[in-house]
């Protein structure tokens, strides 16, 4: 990857993944707009990338993302707010096909939760703290807060993290359904790679359409998501990757996919 950042790095773990790490220790990483330029150049970078298979997306133990940075909002108006349009970057984020996996250690509060939702997967340190705290300061999430974590741990425990503010644990994240999996703070950053490594070494133009029909499962009906669900199932028979995996199987050989 050619492109230079000031708030964000990018690195290649192990073949088949991609990394971005939030690269602003000194305010908790929080997410300010020319952050959110880099992360959307960066994932889609990625994204057209076909040796990247799966993306990791990771802050430091300390944090995640500590929420948007709220220095350049503090003094905006309904105009600028709507001029700014920040939104449409994380839309953009919304729509990359390649599976990713957010590795959260420390704060992933308001911006920072919500970035993490807009993962596939999430793997957490024992260390790792969700928040949605806008409340706190007079306004309420605006980037899937309030839609995202609703679907994820359901509306009992979303509305008491919105309106109350607080932050639940890595622990009570993984109970409620919103984390993969939970472990040692000094491992996380491990178990997400190997997670990710897990992800890549699977038939990539499968692993893509799976991934866009499970997220279907979220803004359509069963009966929508069961016909968007066949349709790409179907799609596959005109993949090379699909006869080489149906013939490794039966030959009883590992597949050589070509991401086709």
């Amino acid at each position: 990857m050619s492109l230079e950042f000031t708030c964000i790095a990018t690195y290649i773990p192990q073949p088949g993944v991609g990394a971005i790490q939030l690269n602003r220790p000194q305010v908790l990483n929080a997410l300010s707009l020319q952050t959110m330029i880099e992360l959307v150049q960066a994932f889609e970078a990625y994204d057209a990338d076909p040796s990247i298979r799966c993306i990791v997306l990771h802050g430091n133990e300390k944090a995640f993302a500590a929420g948007a940075d709220i220095t350049e909002m503090s003094d905006a108006t309904l105009t600028t707010m709507l001029e700014r349009d920040q939104f449409a970057r994380w839309e953009r984020i919304r729509t990359v096909k390649t599976p990713i996996i957010a590795a959260v250690s420390g704060f992933a509060l308001g911006g920072g939760c919500e970035l993490a939702m807009h993962a596939d997967m999430i793997v957490a340190s024992d260390t790792a703290q969700f928040g949605q705290p806008e409340i706190n300061i007079g306004v309420m999430p605006g980037a899937g807060g309030t839609q995202r974590l609703t679907r994820a741990v359901g509306k009992a425990l979303a509305m008491e993290i919105v309106l109350t503010g607080r932050m639940i644990s890595a622990t009570q994240a993984q109970a409620a359904g919103l984390v993969n999996r939970v472990v040692p703070v000094d491992y996380y950053l491990q178990e997400a790679f190997a997670l990710a490594g897990d992800v890549a070494s699977k038939a990539p133009v499968a692993a893509r359409l799976a991934k866009e029909a499970v997220l279907k499962a979220h803004s359509t009906t069963l009966e929508g998501g069961l016909e968007f669900e066949r349709k790409n199932f179907y799609m596959l028979f005109a993949t090379d990757d699909q006869k080489e995996g149906m013939a490794a199987f039966v030959e009883k050989r590992k597949p050589e996919w070509k991401g086709k």
